[in-house]
């Protein structure tokens, strides 16, 4: 693949689009008006003809080897972006969604060609963190999915396939099973949320930052692993209802680094400070990551 359109000029669109570029990708960056061009134009830190280019104008994406849309997280506006999309490409172009968790089945409902369109779910910031989901439709071709998988490769990145269309593909579902028992200690008074926090920052997560849950049990020994299920497994958390902890908070707008206050307080300037040292936490462990792969 050598031509990638980006749809999208927010900080995951405009993110994406500088990788391909600075890997030498001909990238072509849409955005719906001049003005979100604009705003686009500002998160970039490579400049237009050094392989990137920016157009409002969707035919200019006609040709594309493969498009990423990274629009506004709506169903209806995806689900028309791409039935307009799908009728003005190559027939081989492959269709690409960085949806966290819409469905892949509902999004492609109306796209010529279903067996090129799947999901490609990057983490924000993606600049820095390695992993790319890719998710399938009930009709994705194999060949498709090892395409999106090996561009994936070639700029750097750690691909999973996703191969059913499941809520929350894989990340999403780890990630809401382990907050959700989170605070359910919390709401029970077991521990605090810093508390709760240092747990998985310098003994959960500290594993989880060189092996996976399957390798830690493969080293902790399954036959521990298997009798602690035994007497565990029933007593962990199964709210199926947002809880309490989290219902309050977004009841009063209390949205987290962006709104000023979430679990913690990010008022009068703590929030760029924390984004500010989460990047740079983000940066050490992507540098540690790339020299144990080499």
């Amino acid at each position: 693949m050598k031509k990638i359109g980006i749809c999208g000029t927010g900080l995951m669109g405009a993110t994406m689009a500088q990788i391909f570029a600075e890997k030498g990708y001909e990238t072509w960056l849409w955005g719906r008006t001049e003005d979100s061009l604009e705003r686009g134009r500002k998160l970039l830190s490579v400049g237009e003809g050094d392989g990137l280019f920016l157009t409002t104008k969707l035919e200019e994406l006609s040709d594309c080897d493969i498009i990423i849309e990274s629009i506004v997280e709506n169903l209806e506006v995806k689900q028309d972006f791409f039935e307009k999309l799908s009728k003005i490409v190559k027939p081989e172009t492959i269709l690409a969604t960085n949806t966290s968790g819409l469905s892949m089945n509902r999004i492609c409902e109306r796209v010529d060609g279903k067996e090129r369109f799947l999901g490609m779910h990057w983490f924000n910031p993606s600049n820095l963190i390695p992993l790319i989901e890719i998710i399938c439709n009930d009709r994705t071709g194999e060949d498709y999915v090892q395409k999106v998988y090996g561009l994936a490769k070639a700029i750097g990145k750690k691909p999973v396939i996703c191969h059913k269309d499941v809520p929350g593909f894989i990340a999403n579902r780890i990630q809401f099973a382990i907050l959700r028992e989170c605070m359910d200690i919390v709401e029970k008074g077991v521990a605090s949320i810093e508390d709760v926090d240092t747990v998985m920052k310098y003994g959960i997560g500290f594993r989880y930052g060189a092996y996976g849950p399957f390798e830690v049990a493969d080293f902790g020994g399954l036959d521990t692993f298997y009798h602690i299920s035994e007497y565990l497994n029933e007593d962990l958390c199964d709210a199926k209802e947002p809880q309490k902890l989290i219902e309050d908070l977004y009841q009063q707008g209390f949205y987290g680094v962006k709104s000023g206050r979430g679990f913690y307080d990010y008022s009068e300037g703590r929030g760029q400070e924390a984004v500010a040292r989460r990047n740079r936490k983000y940066k050490d462990m992507k540098n540690l990551i790339d020299n144990w792969e080499e």
